[in-house]
């Protein structure tokens, strides 16, 4: 088992209060407001948000936060958490299990601490899974660690929301002919797919709409399973990243050549 240290308890704890209340208002009746760019926002996901950032902020009050709901204080200091509270908001309020808490530590620049917990997946029993780097990534006490594929014929690739991608005729061309090459192609999106990869069921995630909030714990915990986790273009991720491309250490730099990113 890893050495949790005191921030990794402090976003344990705190997914489980917004667990609490996720668990609670799921299918339940709630009111729905909508941002500037259509994308709805609950009052469960600011409530979640609020029980997270109370956690964490007692623990660490020095500390910047960066949140879905309630925005960024302190976001310069050399400690920032970064929290969705419900990543998938359309899923929870369509009623349907694909939504999860995301919270995660960036230290100076580097993502270092990750918690992706999906309350309600699995039938109601939830599914968490927490990394931390240098120590691994976990999932009920056991280890995680991506497939061992390596050839694109036996790979299976999850696409995310592809939106900006398909709007470059060149990449959405680069796409379609990596697709015969591969083994199966799905569309798990959300939490799932970054989960299906980090305890090898999958083998690689491609996505060109994204935001750091989506993706920060992910993030760690895809590597500390011995996953490559970068945007299409291979660059690391950092706060302004949108895109991802993250697979086993053999597929991903060979999927990102065959996309000509």
């Amino acid at each position: 088992m890893p050495t949790i240290s005191p921030q990794l308890q402090a976003a344990l704890a705190a997914a489980e209060a917004a667990n609490d209340i996720i668990r609670r208002a799921y299918r339940g009746n709630f009111a729905v407001e909508y941002k500037a760019d259509a994308s709805p926002v609950t009052e469960v996901d600011v409530a979640a948000e609020k029980a997270i950032r109370s956690v964490l902020s007692a623990r660490f009050p020095d500390y910047g936060f960066y949140g879905e709901e309630t925005g960024r204080d302190r976001a310069d200091a050399d400690e920032l958490w970064l929290v969705d509270p419900i990543d998938g908001t359309k899923s929870f309020v369509r009623g349907y299990p694909m939504f999860s808490v995301q919270i995660a530590l960036m230290r100076r620049g580097e993502l270092v601490l990750g918690v992706s917990s999906a309350p309600c997946w699995n039938d109601g029993r939830g599914e968490l899974l927490y990394a931390e780097k240098g120590q691994g990534a976990w999932l009920d006490g056991e280890r995680l660690k991506v497939s061992a594929t390596q050839a694109i014929e036996k790979t299976t690739l999850s696409t995310g929301n592809l939106a900006s991608l398909a709007r470059k005729p060149a990449a959405w061309a680069q796409l379609g002919a990596l697709i015969p090459r591969l083994h199966r192609i799905r569309g798990y999106g959300d939490f799932l797919h970054y989960h299906l990869l980090a305890t090898g069921r999958i083998d690689a995630v491609v996505e060109s709409d994204v935001n750091i909030l989506d993706i920060a714990a992910l993030t760690v915990i895809v590597r500390e399973a011995g996953g490559v986790f970068t945007d299409l273009s291979g660059a690391p991720v950092g706060l302004a990243t949108t895109s991802v491309m993250a697979a086993t250490p053999a597929l991903h730099a060979p999927v990102i050549e065959l996309l000509g990113f």
